[in-house]
Parts: structure tokens; sequence; C-alpha cells
């Protein structure tokens, strides 16, 4: 088959600035695809949940539209893009001369080819190791202090050179950020990743 005519489901794209992680503050077109069953309650996109919600687009078509701006850092983001084959996606992108980076729960096997592998596990469904063991960055969303701990597991699991960011989960901010904050200061092989497009007031 074509991997050209392969469709995903694609719940929105656009292009603006990475706003959080290692990547912060670098222009970027970002593929959300539909489909998740990770289930977070606190999602901030539980409408890119149900695939069947959202229009399926070819491979060359979202290729197509990356190309149409000049910059070529392309993010697969979700709902959870590793319930999807994206290997001929990130072929595709990759003979385009695009940069790929992910965004996943690390809950599914992973596929594709990545320059930049961004593991945020969540509670509701457990990382895989060998997701985690291809981590570049590893980013954990606190929500309340218990999840420093948390962190401190998930970080035992991944590469020694994969980078480690703490992030307030956005509606508990104001709560969560001076906690944060002082955990980094004593715990320095963390990094404190703002969503700096919330405060920007892009996509």
């Amino acid at each position: 088959m074509d991997y050209q005519s392969v469709l995903l489901p694609v719940m929105e794209q656009f292009y603006t600035i990475q706003g959080e992680g290692y990547n912060t503050g670098r222009a970027a077109y970002f593929i959300r695809l539909g489909g998740c069953d990770v289930g977070c309650v606190w999602c901030d996109v539980k409408e890119s949940w149900d695939a069947d919600a959202h229009p399926r687009q070819s491979v060359a078509q979202l290729v197509e539209n990356v190309l149409a701006y000049p910059g070529r850092n392309v993010v697969i983001t979700g709902g959870e893009p590793l319930m999807h084959n994206l290997g001929p996606l990130t072929a595709a992108l990759r003979a385009a001369g695009c940069h790929t980076w992910i965004e996943t729960s690390g809950a599914h096997p992973l596929s594709g080819q990545w320059d930049w592998v961004c593991v945020s596990p969540k509670k509701f469904k457990a990382p895989l190791q060998e997701v985690l063991d291809a981590a570049h960055e590893l980013k954990i969303i606190v929500f309340n202090n218990s999840d420093f701990g948390w962190a401190e597991e998930h970080a035992a699991l991944v590469p020694a050179t994969t980078r480690l960011y703490l992030q307030p989960e956005w509606s508990r901010a104001a709560r969560m950020t001076p906690e944060l904050v002082e955990y980094v200061k004593q715990h320095p092989q963390w990094q404190v990743s703002l969503q700096t497009h919330k405060y920007l007031d892009i996509p």
C-alpha cells in the first residue's frame, strides 16, 4: 500500500510556537490526532478521545499542509497518538525534510521514527517501558503534592540522558507553581516547564 494514502483521524492542526518542555519557543506545526483511551480527568482536549468523531486525512495531505509554512518541526500529539501506526506519517514527513516530535503518554507501543520523544505518563494507564526507554524528555504534570513522588518513580525508569520536566496542571497553576519551584530548587535534576502558549494566548 502507498503509505502516502494512509488515513489518520485529525482533530486539529495548526502552526504555532511550541509552548512547553524542551522545545519551548520554537516554531512548530501541530497535528492533533483523534483517539485516546487513557482518560485523564483533567484533560483539556476531551473532544479528542473519540477517533471516529474526527475527519480522516491522508498522510500526503498532512505533509502538504505542513509544507505550506516555513517551519519544519512537526509535533504529533493527541489524544494518544500512539494508538495509530505512525510509521507512514513520520516517513513522509522526514522525506519532506521535517523534524518529527511526538507527545505521548507512552501507554501504547512506539511506532514511527522520531527526532524528539516527549513522554508524559498518566496515572490512568501506565506507560510501556519501551516508550520510556526512547524518551528524550519526561514531562510530569503536577496536580498535587503527591505527584512529586510519582515523578521520581518515573524518572528512575528513563535513560540518564532524558531531560526531566515538572509542569503545573493549568487549572492548578496558581496553587502548585510555588510548590513546584521549591521542589526544583531542592531537586535540580528537574526543570520547570510552563504552558507558555497559554500565557501568550496562542494555540
